[in-house]
């Protein structure tokens, strides 16, 4: 019975060591140390020895087990060892290939050009104010000399919200609260987000603006002119030329069209500048002494000017585009040209 048992063992051993998966050594270790398997089923022969016999064959099945047990243990972590290497060899990573590079995100040519013109103005004294893009109609109109019958309000094409609240038609109503705020002098910019109803090549129903305004004594058309004419320097080249046309505004009294000399055909005439060699950039004016009646200044004592421009169609003229949906669909391939 002794020698069955070693015999066992010797077999057992080589079959748990050329035990190719985990499966196959789970099955020997069941037919050897299993409920039905050979080593118990000797076990169960203990009865035939003498009871001075029974120990010490008890303990040789004890350590043959042990010893199995231990063998099984081993080779179990060497197949759980030899799967990782060689999953670990399908999935290696070839790291001499080029890296996949990451796309690094753009300025939008909004952004670039709004902030060149807050830039420009910043530089030359203005500060910078904000506003609410929800306005109600008095700041939107009313104390912009705009009272609710007057046909200037049909060149907002205005989005109501209801009868007083609108979203606001351009940054103007930031110079109301900021003269309400403010005793002159006043040297502010206006930059922002505006909306109308209104929607093609050269019109979007949310477009951006840069509003300027200066209050003080003795503040001049001359000024004005003075001002403009060093924006324009600054953005477009100072060989561009400008020009002042003759216009209307509810809010300035005298008003003006500021033009610019085409920055395509550099004067000549062309199918941008409808061959007249000129192309509109903003609105200016003179503020009006109605408005500041509104704001309670002493238009006695003080004067001053505003201007505005859409920050879309300053972009449009610095790079030549001629569709200003360009701006807001987002196509990969318009913005990587910035």
């Amino acid at each position: 019975m002794k020698g069955s048992l070693e015999r066992l063992k010797e077999e057992a051993l080589v079959l748990i060591d050329k035990a190719p998966d985990d499966q196959e050594l789970i099955s020997v270790k069941a037919r050897y140390l299993g409920k039905k398997g050979e080593i118990t089923a000797i076990m169960k022969e203990m009865g035939s020895l003498s009871p001075s016999e029974r120990p010490a064959f008890g303990q040789l099945v004890n350590v043959v087990k042990d010893t199995l047990e231990d063998a099984f243990t081993r080779r179990l972590l060497s197949i759980k060892k030899s799967a990782t290497l060689d999953s670990l060899k399908k999935e290696k990573v070839d790291i001499t290939l080029p890296g996949r590079r990451v796309l690094v995100g753009k300025r939008h040519p909004l952004s670039i050009v709004m902030d060149e013109v807050v830039g420009i103005f910043t530089r030359i004294g203005f500060s910078v104010a904000d506003g609410p893009e929800i306005e109600t109609d008095y700041y939107n109109f009313e104390a912009l000399n705009i009272p609710r019958d007057h046909p200037a309000r049909d060149m907002q094409d205005t989005f109501y919200i209801s009868e007083d609240i609108v979203l606001r038609t351009h940054t103007s109503p930031v110079q109301i609260r900021t003269m309400e705020r403010q005793a002159p002098p006043i040297r502010i910019i206006a930059p922002g987000a505006v909306y109308r109803c209104d929607s093609d090549v050269t019109h979007s129903p949310m477009f951006h603006q840069v509003e300027g305004l200066i209050v003080d004594k003795g503040i001049s058309f001359g000024d004005l002119k003075g001002i403009l004419k060093t924006f324009v320097g600054e953005m477009f080249g100072e060989d561009v030329s400008l020009r002042f046309r003759p216009s209307f505004f509810p809010f300035t009294e005298p008003s003006a069209e500021v033009d610019i000399q085409c920055v395509l055909c550099r004067g000549d005439g062309c199918r941008v500048c409808s061959g007249t060699g000129w192309l509109e950039i903003m609105g200016c004016g003179m503020v009006d002494p109605a408005v500041f009646g509104f704001v309670k200044y002493d238009p006695e004592i003080y004067t001053g000017f505003a201007f505005g421009m859409g920050i879309e169609r300053i972009a449009m003229l610095k790079y030549k585009i001629n569709d200003i949906r360009l701006f807001f669909e987002n196509d990969i391939r318009f913005l990587n040209q910035f």
